[in-house]
């Protein structure tokens, strides 16, 4: 018995850029692998749910609820709608050429319509992200789509749409604009086209995707199935910093972490280019010798070149937490230390009280205040997020600090970026190179049993429901062992020598 053709929606290409074999796995997956549903996700939905409603009901003009309809009446009171000509559709239904899409709001334009979808997060990427200010490429293929839909019945006010975002403001997607200076043709309707044609030949069967380790993996639902099937097949993203391009590149030569480690590698290596294309002697070198540490039985970390880790005098360990979707730094966390003495070692926190402006000022100014009063300190973080979310305070924020002030509090020998200065330099037996997973190698463990940014964020939103103090107290623990995890792979790392 034949298939029915699975219609592409919206929520397929948002996967598809993410993982192209989430796709695969909501499709044809079994669902009796499936893990539960994190509380992280949960939030997402609930919080999406309500600033949507917030949204509607204050949208300030009549419009056209289809809400309560669902499949093909929701779809024909649509198309009703758009040929009476309605000003503001709100949850509307088309269908069309292997499309399905939802859109939260189409509202006339001239003589057609434009697709507006509301977000519970920025209209652009922001603080932290590579294209900070750049149109965010998965909202944008969710806007074509909707798009085309309208383009397939002659109603399309142009190829244009909105994102409707946390900060209520109406973000302009124009999906023909080139999204660099390099190449005019990137825009975000080809980046939909490519993404359309590439899950098409996921749902026919067409084409064959396979899962990889990723940062991503963390939130789905498929993460225990997938990671299952790269340990059992000896993926080679179970490498660090090996992900799916690179592994889609070597794969066809060296399928396997095994098979790359045994490799005479340079056959493939010729001056500084080798036979993979965007991979590098030095990287393909590299690679080859975390393959050849992972294997190895009882494999211990090395440095690839001397480092000059900062002195054992007076540490200040330190580690924010923040809540992206309210824009909001709401912890500023501190693990002090004095000449390597685990005695002296303390915790030292500046939580925003409430979820506002001013309690956030509040506490940026206590931890600037606190790292003024230790001058003399070093300060170890963690990769270049504490910098850049500081920069983004001291201009929110002028009469705490200056960017000047922040730029120079984070300049060696001041600063120490733990990740970058050394981790980066040096090689570990293990999957990833975050904190939490070195840490847990040398034998930390911490105290919650679902450790991560995004149960951070998680439990923050339970607290503003519910201001329960044993909730705000495990955020304050998670982030003191956020701090004592950089000391101890810092320790581990001032034991460590040059080469494997």
């Amino acid at each position: 018995m034949q298939e029915p053709k699975r219609l592409i929606t919206a929520s397929m290409l948002y996967n598809h850029l993410a993982c192209p074999h989430r796709v695969a796995m909501d499709a044809f997956g079994d669902w009796r692998l499936r893990d539960a549903v994190s509380p992280f996700v949960e939030m997402l939905w609930a919080r999406g749910s309500k600033y949507e409603a917030d949204v509607i009901a204050a949208v300030g003009q009549p419009y056209l609820d289809l809400s309560a309809l669902k499949g093909d009446e929701k779809e024909a009171a649509t198309r009703a709608a758009i040929a009476r000509g309605e000003t503001l559709i709100y949850n509307g239904r088309l269908s069309g050429d292997g499309l399905l899409g939802e859109p939260d709001l189409l509202r006339r334009e001239g003589d057609g319509y434009v697709a507006i979808d509301i977000k519970s997060g920025a209209g652009e990427e922001s603080a932290g992200e590579e294209d900070e200010g750049k149109l965010k490429v998965h909202y944008g293929v969710q806007v074509a789509l909707y798009t085309e839909l309208l383009t397939q019945l002659g109603v399309a006010a142009g190829r244009y749409g909105y994102i409707w975002d946390v900060h209520g403001e109406e973000v302009r997607y124009d999906l023909d604009a080139p999204l660099g200076k390099r190449d005019p043709s990137d825009t975000l309707w080809a980046r939909y086209r490519a993404a359309r044609y590439e899950v098409a030949q996921i749902l026919e069967r067409q084409a064959r995707s396979t899962p990889a380790a990723a940062t991503v993996c963390k939130q789905c639902v498929w993460r225990s199935a997938c990671l299952a099937q790269v340990k059992a097949t000896d993926d080679l993203t179970l490498l660090p910093e090996l992900g799916r391009s690179k592994r889609d590149i070597l794969a066809p030569e060296l399928p396997t972490v095994h098979a790359l480690a045994a490799a005479d590698v340079g056959g493939y290596i010729k001056g500084t280019k080798t036979a993979f294309p965007g991979i590098g002697a030095d990287t393909l070198r590299r690679l080859q010798a975390r393959a050849q540490l992972m294997l190895r039985p009882g494999a211990t970390p090395y440095f690839r070149d001397p480092v000059d880790l900062p002195p054992v005098g007076l540490e200040l360990f330190f580690d924010i937490e923040t809540d992206p979707l309210r824009d909001l730094c709401y912890l500023h966390g501190f693990v002090v230390r004095q000449n390597g003495d685990a005695a002296t070692e303390k915790f030292v926190a500046f939580f925003a009280e409430a979820e506002t402006v001013a309690a956030e000022r509040d506490a940026f100014a206590a931890a600037w205040d606190f790292m003024r009063q230790h001058p003399g300190a070093v300060i170890v973080y963690y990769s270049k997020y504490e910098p850049t979310v500081y920069r983004k305070l001291a201009e929110k924020y002028p009469e705490v600090c200056s960017r000047n002030e922040v730029e120079a509090l984070f300049e060696p020998p001041r600063s120490f970026d733990l990740y970058f200065d050394a981790v980066k330099r040096s090689e570990w037996p293990t999957m990833d190179y975050s904190v939490k997973t070195l840490a847990k190698f040398c034998g930390f463990h911490w105290r919650d049993t679902d450790p991560s940014g995004a149960s951070s964020i998680q439990w923050f939103d339970e607290w503003v429901n519910t201001r329960d103090p044993a909730i705000r107290q495990r955020i304050l623990d998670y982030n003191e062992d956020d701090c004592v995890a950089m000391r101890v792979v810092l320790d581990r790392m001032r034991g460590m020598g040059v080469g494997a």
